[in-house]
């Protein structure tokens, strides 16, 4: 059983990695017309540079290992999103608004997921340099059209903002400890356990905690978290950016819910966080958010929001292909003219197979729907 692979680790084989290459060079186009450039950051950092900014659930999914010609510790890396805000920080170095994408292949330690791979083929963009909600706009704009390109039927989002939860436990001054446990609860949203934590705050806290898991649905629970949640100016801010949200999305996306306790990434995310979903589809098919503390942690502020999501997951909930579409040519290597129609239709973007001599029992295998074949003395596509 030496050729088996370790658990959630597979190969892509010849169909989907079609389907998935063909994505891959959709995507990077779309990117790039939009004015993204494309940065390919390495496979493995030393593990400090790698985990700067990131927080704890990124250094539980990297993988480790001693790097033999330093003694350093280096980490296969779990999210290249943190790569990219590195070299936007110290390789660019440029002062206003920066726009990059990438495509590569991430590792995890555990699986995400039931059935999810530890190897998740990850593409996104990144807008660095804006501070304002008009980059998430534009950001969260793009990722819809990419999940259109990509053929996903009626994608709708999830939105919520960190900042809220966030003020709230920065005004009540609670501690480290007692963050960590009402993160968890909220998370869970465990109504029972979130009164519980709450009881020792003051009461406008513990009112605005409690309420908060209830703050799920349409464009309507903004109003209501505008009546029930403290006027900080943090709150107010994070809930006029929901709006505008909501006002410049509704040509292009559909917004199924706002989600004010939702904290995916709270350790991570300083804002606006958002999840783009298919019908039927279980998982996310894409996520991002605000990150603006990412660019502190590598010792240049730089505000920064952007999106991924994983080629091989994206790839498999879309429709499948269909036979492929190539065609058979005869093996005759000296035959001028038919060699010149082969290069001609390859130079079309056609799929030509040449087929090799001593294999005609086994042509089903090439997936071929057409062949090359002289007719009235010259070389025409015909049907199989």
């Amino acid at each position: 059983m030496r050729w088996l692979l370790p658990e959630y680790i597979e190969d892509i084989l010849p169909q989907e990695a079609r389907r998935i290459e063909r994505l891959r060079r959709a995507l990077l186009d779309l990117f790039s017309v939009h004015g993204f450039e494309l940065v390919v950051p390495p496979l493995l950092e030393y593990l400090d540079s790698l985990l700067t900014g990131t927080g704890h659930d990124l250094d539980l999914k990297t993988f480790k290992l001693v790097d033999q010609l330093s003694g350093r510790t280096l980490g296969l890396r779990a999210d290249i999103t943190p790569q990219v805000a590195r070299i936007d920080a110290h390789l660019l170095n440029r002062k206003g608004v920066t726009r990059l994408c990438y495509c590569g292949s991430v590792l995890h330690t555990l699986p995400s997921g039931v059935n999810r791979t530890r190897e998740p083929l990850q593409v996104g963009a990144e807008i660095y340099g804006h501070a304002r909600i008009e980059s998430d706009i534009e950001i969260q704009s793009l990722m819809m059209k990419a999940l259109a390109r990509a053929g996903v039927k009626d994608p709708y989002l999830d939105v919520g903002h960190v900042s809220v939860f966030r003020s709230l436990i920065r005004r009540a001054r609670v501690g480290t400890e007692q963050e960590a446990e009402l993160f968890r609860a909220m998370q869970a949203k465990d109504a029972p356990v979130l009164r519980r934590l709450a009881r020792p705050l003051d009461r406008r806290t513990r009112r605005a905690l409690e309420v908060l898991p209830e703050l799920y649905g349409d464009a309507a629970v903004l109003a209501r978290a505008r009546r029930e949640l403290p006027a900080y100016p943090e709150i107010r801010r994070a809930l006029r950016d929901l709006a505008a949200i909501s006002e410049k999305l509704r040509p292009i996306a559909r917004i199924r819910c706002f989600d004010l306790a939702e904290l995916r990434g709270y350790h991570y995310h300083s804002g606006v966080v958002f999840s783009a979903y298919a019908p039927g589809w279980p998982d996310a098919l894409a996520l991002g958010g605000r990150y603006d503390e990412v660019g502190k942690a590598f010792g240049r502020p730089r505000p920064a929001t952007g999106f991924s999501m994983d080629l091989r997951e994206l790839a498999g909930a879309v429709a499948q292909d269909g036979i492929r579409r190539a065609i058979l040519a005869p093996y005759a290597p000296r035959d001028g003219i038919l060699q010149r129609r082969i290069e001609a239709l390859r130079a079309r973007g056609e799929i030509v197979i040449v087929d090799l001599p001593g294999h005609a029992r086994s042509r089903s295998e090439l997936g071929c729907d057409r062949r090359l074949a002289r007719v009235r003395g010259a070389w025409k596509v015909v049907g199989i």
